[in-house]
């Protein structure tokens, strides 16, 4: 139910994000305690700010109310994914190529399901990460298909 909740707003929202030029990261529809939220994270080149997401808020909220795609009540959130954005598509990972990121994976690799590390290259639907082993800095090629959860990461 949440995913096609999640895919109705895309398609409500595309022709919004279109005119003002965003990007669609990643939409969620999730439930937190007793409460539903619908969560719109977006972004452009250079980041996107508070008045860009409120306008964006107020036109999706007026088609949410004409569609009427969800029913009960709902929380919705319109804000940008932050320092740690979701790598969602392959092109999030061609775009990302020499940042930090965070891969966990549906099976391990080398015995691991988790990487941390720089985002080497994305070629042939495979993402080469360089990461540190103890005190060993090591390299591992993991294919999209395999990848259960990304983002951009901050290493300190």
């Amino acid at each position: 139910m949440s995913q096609n909740i999640a895919k109705q707003t895309e398609e409500l929202l595309q022709p919004i994000l279109d005119e003002l030029s965003l990007e669609l990261v990643d939409v969620v529809y999730e439930k937190e305690g007793k409460n539903w939220f619908l969560r719109v994270y977006l972004d452009k080149d250079g980041g996107i700010d508070i008045e860009e997401c409120g306008i964006v808020s107020e036109k999706l909220s007026a088609r949410l109310d004409e569609e009427d795609p969800i029913e009960g009540a709902y929380f919705l959130e319109v804000s940008s994914p932050g320092v740690e954005r979701p790598l969602k598509k392959e092109d999030d990972f061609v775009k990302y190529t020499g940042e930090n990121v965070y891969i966990k994976l549906y099976e391990p690799i080398n015995g691991e399901k988790e990487f941390t590390g720089k985002l080497l290259q994305f070629d042939n639907n495979i993402a080469k990460i360089s990461y540190k082993d103890k005190t060993k800095t090591k390299e591992v090629e993991i294919p999209y298909e395999k990848i259960a959860k990304a983002h951009l990461a901050v290493i300190f």
